[in-house]
């Protein structure tokens, strides 16, 4: 047999083992796709550079149309408290029942980093498949994403007094 029939009949052997391997696993439920059961460091690891390059990929070229302007940072406010703080927290909120069980758990905007502007957008918009992320463009138009952005934007700085007048203010 010659040597390039060897070496394409080994690449076709090891391509159908591999699908075979792979159609075993998802059809024997092998992997635990449970919240309660944390993924392998090497799935997580996956899954988060998946993510962040997919966001990275996508939100790039996505021009910033946040104001920060109080009336529309009020208004981004008032949708973060009845949208978003059961998951994400805020100011004076370190409780809810909804986030105890999510996995992976998302993240408490009020004590993370500043997420840049078009990041925060596209993840509001389009929401983040298997993480419990909702697409809020079928609820919320570009200019309310984009209030919601700017709202965001303040959580790191703000405290629970002002988080507290913002989310009961009506604009």
């Amino acid at each position: 047999m010659p040597k390039t029939a060897k070496i394409v009949l080994i690449v076709v052997g090891t391509l159908a083992a591999l699908a075979i391997g792979g159609g075993a696993f998802i059809g024997f439920g092998v992997y635990n796709i449970g919240a309660d059961d944390h993924h392998t460091p090497l799935t997580l690891a996956l899954i988060e550079q998946l993510r962040d390059r997919s966001i990275a990929a996508r939100s790039s070229s996505i021009d910033a149309h946040y104001i920060e302007d109080p009336v529309r940072i009020a208004a981004g406010a008032k949708h973060y408290a009845t949208l978003c703080v059961g998951c994400h927290m805020a100011p004076g909120v370190t409780k809810s029942e909804m986030r105890i069980g999510m996995y992976p758990r998302p993240p408490n905007l009020a004590q993370g980093e500043l997420l840049q502007a078009q990041r925060a957008f596209w993840i509001i918009k389009h929401g983040i498949k298997m993480s419990a992320m909702p697409s809020w463009s079928k609820t919320l138009d570009d200019a309310a994403i984009w209030d919601v952005v700017a709202f965001v934007r303040k959580l790191p700085d703000m405290t629970p007094e002002t988080y507290q007048q913002l989310s009961e203010h009506t604009p």
